[in-house]
């Protein structure tokens, strides 16, 4: 921008609690001026009841699955019941004949997995299907049922082929090949990327040692500590409350799909070049959604489908997914093993970190550890290895703060290793590694709020059930998309909309809009009306990579400050007042004194158009970014958290409660609290039922999944349930028009490994494997005569 285009103004810098002071930023000349701490502000920074609640537990919220339109068909997909497998004949002629049936078609789409390369001779391909719930057909009738029974009318000729659905198997030299020959593509599950294409070896495909610095073998050589350790995790399904659902309506004129998706513009672009339509032919509509957790972010095999059948009958086709093609099919958390390494001097000082990663996304790829160990501590050297190891099962794919999760579950417990070894407390030690003056307070605060103070050696308790404590931190990217935007409209009654294509996804970013043009018009939030999951509205950013809030607030705030400069314009003569010089509040347009002014609906009446209307969009950070590629961006500052856990384990039974978390996160500006608060709680309790009770099972005879459903994939139920206590840091950068950021992800991450710290405490054997169950438990404990004996 040129200096003509900005000005320079001040804000508020600083973490609260604590002293602000002013950081002086150049930013766009149309920009809104500094947005003042939020013990200022009206509605910014206030526990607003969402503004869907009561539509939401009255049932009048409209989710995917409640969408009805005239002459809509019921779509079902015929899955593979062959772990691997060549598809030899597919027989759709009984099903199409089947009363009540109006199309049947053979689906071979791939979205998420590894694009294998193409034969060299030029020989007819013959399908293969490469894991049970491999999509082969799908048939759209009149009813339910006869869509279930044209289904079973199907006739699959397979020929049944070796397969392999664990990890350990899949690296022999002698496994069998999931893939025939080399693939390629993108990997997202857990974040490997970078680099040239790694070798691919059998069912291995790796290293990638992208993101490693320094010379990680030196730095272990010059260290006068220690530890190493090899940690794994399991594959976690997403569980979404709302599986995933599509209605699908092609007409001659468009296609309209109505989709539980965490990114409408971004399916409307996939499916608008699939299908060979001009995106001012596709609209794609979300209401309520019912989670997503990284799982819904594309339009995936089953939108795909279900817009090829509706093309084919010429009318609406509804697809709701069940529980069991759930876990089957609709991606999950990679499984990992991590070697990890690493050196320290006796004061603490990091000399290297070295991890060596195998990960499993099924026929996906990006099954990483992410970037939490090289971006979390201050260390020069550190080396990274990251291998994608193939397994007959359905892909992976990202979830909620995806390889961060995983790898924070080694690190942090290793750090903690490290810190016994050199006879410190655990804080202690990241104070000196940890750059973060973030970091830095929330674990002041969190052990503040805790019993850390009462923390004892590790194994003190007397009696079968031990109590200990625990600590980790959060790493995560301060995300932005700059494909982020929204139009304010005043009308000339008063009335204020916003519209977006923007999704809520049950976080409520809805009610965070309506609060960000309510405080820059003067109005409440409840004078809102907000137009969100339609793309026939400005495009909104994903609801992923804990974005939203950072990307589409600034615009709200811009489009709302634009739209009232306007409506200054043409008040201002009436007041006797230059336009600069007029405020809003408390529902009026007045001078700065309130000597003179309108109510802002009689200010509304004044214009000489129906309605003001302005767009704005996401403009980069004042500050710049870190990072930018294409659309996408990462901020210069992380995000983080610490979180303490406090647990009871029976000794005698394995069984591990986890009794109390506090949590200190940060997310720049906490737009509302209430709303920020339930983020951190379902954070939480997904990272307390990924440490102790998930885990996919899949029968290695067979290749099915033995626990697809949500009786035998055991979760954290209301039983099992912490106290949580949430400290919010309000964390001012002067980085964009609201200095707002995200929170979902940053509080799944330390969640896992602060039990695992905790357990340590509790019992004094480590457990480097999740879940932690009881077997594993009283599994550790048969290693450690002492502890046993002492309960």
């Amino acid at each position: 921008m040129a200096d003509g285009d900005t000005r320079l103004q001040k804000h508020p810098a600083g973490i609260v609690p604590g002293t602000l002071r002013e950081i002086e930023r150049r930013v766009p000349a149309d920009e809104a001026p500094p947005l003042a701490p939020n013990a200022e502000l009206a509605w910014i920074g206030k526990s607003v009841p969402r503004i869907n609640g009561r539509a939401k537990v009255t049932g009048a919220a409209r989710f995917t699955v409640d969408v009805k339109l005239p002459g809509m068909l019921y779509g079902r997909l015929l899955r593979s019941p062959h772990p691997h497998a060549r598809l030899l004949s597919l027989d759709l002629s009984g099903a199409a004949k089947y009363p009540g049936v109006r199309t049947a078609l053979p689906i071979n789409e791939t979205v998420g997995r590894a694009v294998e390369a193409s034969p060299d001779d030029k020989s007819p391909a013959v399908r293969r299907v490469l894991y049970v719930g491999d999509i082969i057909a799908g048939v759209a009738a009149a009813t339910p049922a006869a869509a279930d029974a044209a289904l079973r009318l199907i006739r699959a000729d397979y020929q049944p082929l070796p397969f392999v659905v664990d990890i350990e198997s899949a690296r022999r030299s002698d496994a069998p090949a999931v893939f025939e020959r080399p693939v390629h593509g993108e990997g997202y599950a857990g974040a490997i990327a970078g680099g040239a294409p790694p070798p691919q070896r059998g069912n291995v495909r790796g290293p990638n040692t992208a993101g490693s610095r320094g010379d990680a073998n030196a730095g272990l050589a010059q260290a006068e500590v220690t530890v190493e350790g090899e940690y794994r995790t399991q594959v976690q399904t997403h569980c979404c409350m709302e599986t995933h659902a599509v209605v699908a309506d092609w007409r001659a004129d468009g296609l309209t799909v109505y989709a539980s998706t965490q990114y409408t513009a971004g399916v409307r672009a996939e499916l608008a070049q699939v299908f060979g339509l001009p995106l001012s032919r596709v609209r794609v509509v979300v209401d309520a959604m019912g989670g997503g957790f990284g799982s819904k972010s594309s339009a995936g095999n089953y939108v795909r489908a279900a817009v090829m059948l509706s093309r084919q009958a010429g009318a609406p086709v509804r697809v709701v997914l069940d529980r069991r093609e759930e876990h089957l099919d609709s991606g999950n958390r990679p499984g990992t093993v991590q070697k990890l390494r690493i050196g320290a001097k006796k004061g603490g000082s990091l000399t290297a970190i070295a991890l060596d990663t195998y990960g499993t996304a099924g026929v996906g790829l990006g099954a990483g550890v992410g970037f939490f160990a090289q971006g979390l501590y201050t260390c020069e050297n550190f080396g990274i290895s990251q291998s994608d190891v193939f397994i007959n099962a359905g892909p992976g794919c990202a979830m909620r703060a995806p390889g961060n999760v995983p790898g924070a579950f080694a690190l942090e417990q290793a750090v903690d290793e490290l810190a016994e070894k050199l006879g410190l407390d655990p804080l202690a030690l990241r104070d000196r590694i940890d750059p973060s003056p973030v970091h830095r307070e929330e674990r002041r605060l969190g052990a503040a709020r805790s019993s850390w103070s009462r923390r004892h050696a590790p194994g003190a308790d007397a009696g079968p059930v031990k109590r200990g404590i625990g600590m980790a931190q959060s790493y995560w990217s301060a995300n932005i998309n700059t494909h982020a935007s929204c139009e304010v409209r005043i009308l000339r009654d008063g009335s204020v909309e916003l519209l977006s294509g923007v999704q809520d996804i049950g976080s409520g970013i809805g009610t965070v809009l309506a609060q960000v043009v309510a405080e820059e018009l003067g109005l409440r939030p409840e004078d809102m009306t907000i137009h969100i999951g339609d793309t026939n509205f400005p495009a909104g950013p994903p609801s992923y990579g804990s974005l939203t809030t950072a990307s589409i607030t600034p615009p709200a705030r811009n489009a709302a400050h634009r739209a009232l400069r306007e409506l200054m314009q043409v008040v201002a003569p009436a007041l006797g007042a230059a336009p600069e010089s007029l405020v809003a509040r408390g529902g009026r347009i007045s001078t700065a004194d309130g000597a003179r002014g309108l109510s802002f609906r009689e200010a509304a009446s004044r214009l000489p158009t129906e309605r003001i209307s302005v767009v704005a969009s996401r403009s980069d950070d004042y500050d710049g970014f870190a990072r930018k590629f294409g659309e996408m961006a990462q901020a210069k500052e992380p995000l983080g958290g610490v979180q303490f856990a406090e647990v009871a384990v029976d000794v005698e039974t394995g069984i591990v409660r986890v009794e109390r978390v506090v949590a200190a996160q940060d997310c720049g500006r906490p737009m509302n609290p209430k709303q920020a608060e339930s983020q951190v709680h379902g954070g939480i309790l997904m990272g307390v039922s990924y440490a102790l009770y998930e885990n996919r099972v899949i029968d290695r005879h067979t290749g099915h999944v033995l626990n697809a459903d949500l009786e035998h994939y055991k979760i954290a139920r209301s039983r099992e349930t912490p106290e949580i206590e949430v400290i919010l840091l309000e964390y001012y950068q002067g980085t964009s028009a609201t200095d707002a950021y995200g929170i979902a992800e940053p509080s799944n991450i330390a969640t896992a490994p602060a039990i695992a710290n905790a357990v340590y405490n509790a019992i004094g054997v480590r457990l480097r494997q999740l879940p932690m169950t009881p077997a594993t438990v009283l599994a550790a404990l048969g290693r450690s005569p002492a502890v046993r004996a002492s309960a």
